[in-house]
């Protein structure tokens, strides 16, 4: 499968812009983490764009509903594996053991806590964050609270990172691909 056919078929389950979003940000982080870990791009970002692609229609069966839609779309039993790992511990048991799997685990929970604090900026981008100001909505347990702090913390973990490395890493990604995200973002909604 490439990446057009991946996002065809996350379209397919997905219409929210926000879904659609979180998607094509993660998609981002992975190929990001791809390329400093030599791996490949393509397969890494289309394990990203279609985590989540059961969660909008099928939020109580997250990581349980992937199976079938994945399967019914020909995506193959490693690509859904990793896909599943990314719940590990919430919503799944199959436990990351990858690099790419650890990295999405550690990196899901937290690209929507950046994107929330990105829009409180008065420039609504990751631009200008620093991991300082990100640690702080971090500690605020009401800011995003659906952003598991205690997933990204274990996902840190997982990789033997500390919270600030994590953090300085996830934002580099975001920063590389949020023009491109927001330019889509734009012209569909």
């Amino acid at each position: 499968m490439n990446r057009d056919e991946a996002f065809e078929i996350l379209k397919k389950y997905n219409k929210e812009e926000f879904h659609i979003r979180h998607a094509l940000t993660v998609e981002g982080v992975m190929r990001y983490f791809a390329r400093e870990n030599n791996e490949d791009e393509e397969y890494w970002g289309i394990v990203g764009l279609l985590h989540d692609i059961d969660f909008e229609l099928y939020p109580d069966e997250h990581c349980k509903k992937c199976v079938e839609l994945l399967k019914e779309n020909d995506v193959n039993d490693s690509m859904i594996k990793s896909i599943c790992s990314h719940g590990y511990g919430m919503c799944s048991d199959i436990e990351p053991t990858l690099i790419m799997e650890k990295i999405l685990f550690a990196t899901d929970e937290l690209t929507g806590l950046i994107w929330a604090a990105a829009k409180m900026r008065p420039s609504k981008s990751t631009k200008d964050m620093e991991v300082s100001s990100l640690k702080k909505k971090f500690k605020d347990k009401k800011f995003a609270a659906g952003c598991s702090r205690d997933t990204i913390k274990k996902g840190a973990e997982m990789l033997g990172w500390s919270l600030e490395e994590l953090f300085e890493k996830t934002i580099l990604a975001m920063r590389e691909d949020e023009d491109k995200i927001n330019e889509y973002m734009n012209k569909k909604y």
